[in-house]
């Protein structure tokens, strides 16, 4: 079938159904650019979060011809300023919202910043195969151009589409649909900012039509032991950017600041100078979990490659990069501290 007759069986059927029939998706609002707004139409300079979410709603009125929608306000921040409370505020409310019958996927509006963290982090504690789709914007809403409004448009699609369950926490934005383990981040302005570059985009759409091309490949959602839903706080773990010539110091400040894990973010295949491979090392004797990532934007970061991990007690970071790292080396030490187990975590999720 190809695009146009898709596009003219999705609108046939649209057409026959009651409003009743439609889908049931619940939007919940996080703040972001997307809620942002500026004093003029055509300047960089703007205010994430002012926008809520009704408003949001209403500036995309064609909603109701795709799905029953409602609106719900988590926070109204810039996603620098994405916390843990409304990381678990927001996905014990997934949990509650994907457990009722009366809801068919859920659509989250949310700044681009911290969006893959926001997102990885759903991926793994969300316990649900129903569809939870984020979304956000480079554009504020009262922007010349402002791409939300269809962002927000394909996503609901996406959130009330049954192809989508059981693919995981996705993102929805610039016309394509991403794996939330998959998507970073990679211009700071563009609209075509978000990519997954190892493995690519789970799939495409276009005005609320959407096609998949593939099912992520690490295990997500209800198939991690991953559970927050009593959790009130998540351990600390600090990423430390590697660069040349770089001193242990920073690492032993880490440890005594009281970081439970260090991400370190290395040259290469996660590669450090001696100063901090052994700062690192006495880390890991006073009980501190070690993840080895790197700060290169490809490739995987290899078990005893270039490093002796096994002999370090580090973990490899697989081809998660250093802000997922941290995410599931957060959730992962809320059961353990055993290098071994989290390093068998890294190589499943």
């Amino acid at each position: 079938m190809n695009f146009k007759i898709l596009t003219s069986v999705l609108a046939a059927a649209l057409s026959c159904c009651g409003a009743a029939e439609l889908p049931a998706v619940k939007i919940i609002a996080t703040g972001g650019t997307i809620a942002g707004e500026a004093a003029t139409s055509a300047q960089s300079g703007y205010t994430s979060g002012q926008v809520g979410v009704d408003t949001l709603i209403k500036a995309v009125p064609t909603l109701n011809k795709i799905a029953r929608v409602s609106g719900e306000q988590i926070s109204n921040v810039g996603s620098q300023d994405m916390s843990d409370a409304i990381w678990l505020k927001l996905a014990k409310r997934i949990n509650e919202l994907a457990a009722q019958p009366d809801v068919d996927g859920i659509a989250i509006t949310h700044g681009t910043d911290t969006m893959e963290e926001t997102a990885y982090f759903l991926h793994l504690t969300v316990k649900s195969r129903k569809p939870v789709v984020l979304t956000g914007s480079m554009r504020p809403s009262t922007a010349l151009s402002a791409d939300g409004p269809l962002n927000i448009y394909n996503a609901v699609a996406v959130a009330a589409d049954p192809l989508a369950a059981g693919r995981g926490v996705l993102v929805s934005i610039n016309d394509q649909i991403h794996s939330a383990h998959d998507i970073t981040k990679t211009h700071t302005t563009a609209t075509d900012t978000f990519m997954s570059p190892y493995r690519g985009v789970i799939g495409a759409t276009a005005y609320g039509v959407s096609q998949y091309y593939r099912t992520p490949f690490r295990k997500h959602t209800v198939d991690t032991p991953f559970n927050v839903d009593n959790a009130t706080s998540l351990p600390r773990v600090d990423i430390l950017y590697v660069y040349e010539d770089m001193p242990g110091d920073l690492v032993d400040a880490a440890v005594k600041a009281g970081a439970k894990g260090i991400v370190a973010a290395g040259v290469g295949n996660g590669n450090m100078p001696k100063a901090v491979m052994d700062a690192l090392s006495r880390a890991t004797q006073q009980g501190v979990v070690v993840v080895r990532a790197s700060r290169v934007t490809l490739g995987f970061v290899g078990r005893n490659v270039e490093v002796d991990d096994d002999k370090l007690n580090f973990v490899a970071a697989e081809e998660l990069n250093p802000p997922k790292a941290r995410v599931l080396l957060r959730l992962a030490l809320m059961q353990t501290s055993d290098p071994k187990a989290i390093q068998a975590m890294f190589n499943t999720y």
